[in-house]
């Protein structure tokens, strides 16, 4: 599969995201009747009011925001493949989406034609950060940018699409293709319904970084099955 890519020009990222305020009593009144008039559908089909529904609005980017991005890259240390991961995460958006617009700079001016990877990250991942560096006043990086480019000029990798060989209505999650492909994962610590009350009532960003490197390990790794090469052992696994 896309034997021509060159590995080590792929950026794979993951992000966190969580509810703008941690409850929904805390959206101002007209937030929260926008919600309501959002969640319309999910409220009938789940008989639920748009309270007990708020538990779903970190994946709602008008409604939510990054936590942290964690980006991962394949390169090669003393002739052996070395994962090497940076994660930018805080408590101010603004300055977590900046780092990684700075971040992607460097990479970009060093590997002018590189891509973007991420496990449904067509869906999810590069949508959610265009729109919230929008929200946030910042200029939407290049290799994000999607408006007003023919398809082929977009650099965007997923390994979920992949795997969809153009079955459209196929949806599968990372951490079951892990275990189809016999991809070896940490035991997690949280999942994503934990990573809101971590971020709020905790206010521990280390455990989210953890959590979140380990997405974007999963995703290089399947990645390099997709490749029919082999994993890339932990001790090459290097956090920054």
């Amino acid at each position: 599969m896309l034997p021509y890519i060159d590995l080590s020009k792929i950026i794979f990222i993951d992000i966190e995201t969580v509810p703008v305020t941690y409850r929904f009593s805390d959206l101002d009144e007209r937030g929260q009747y926008l919600w309501d008039k959002k969640t319309k559908y999910i409220q009938e089909k789940e008989e639920k009011t748009a309270e007990e529904v708020y538990e779903k609005a970190g994946i709602y980017s008008e409604f939510a925001k990054v936590a942290c991005i964690s980006i991962g890259m394949i390169v090669q240390r003393n002739g052996e493949q070395t994962i090497r991961l940076k994660s930018f995460a805080g408590f101010d958006e603004k300055t977590v989406l900046q780092d990684f617009i700075n971040s992607l700079a460097q990479i970009t001016g060093k590997y002018p034609d590189a891509l973007l990877c991420a496990h449904n990250g067509k869906e999810f991942d590069y949508p959610f950060l265009a729109r919230r560096m929008l929200i946030n006043g910042l200029k939407i990086p290049s290799l994000l940018n999607t408006a007003g480019k023919k398809p082929w000029e977009v650099k965007h990798l997923d390994t979920m699409e992949l795997w969809k060989f153009g079955d459209y209505k196929h949806y599968t999650s990372l951490e079951l293709l892990t275990y189809v492909f016999n991809i070896p994962t940490p035991k997690d610590d949280i999942d994503g319904s934990q990573v809101a009350s971590v971020f709020y009532e905790e206010r521990d960003i280390d455990r989210i970084i953890i959590y979140c490197e380990k997405d974007v390990v999963a995703t290089i790794q399947l990645f390099l099955r997709y490749q029919n090469l082999p994993l890339i052992d932990e001790d090459f696994i290097i956090s920054t």
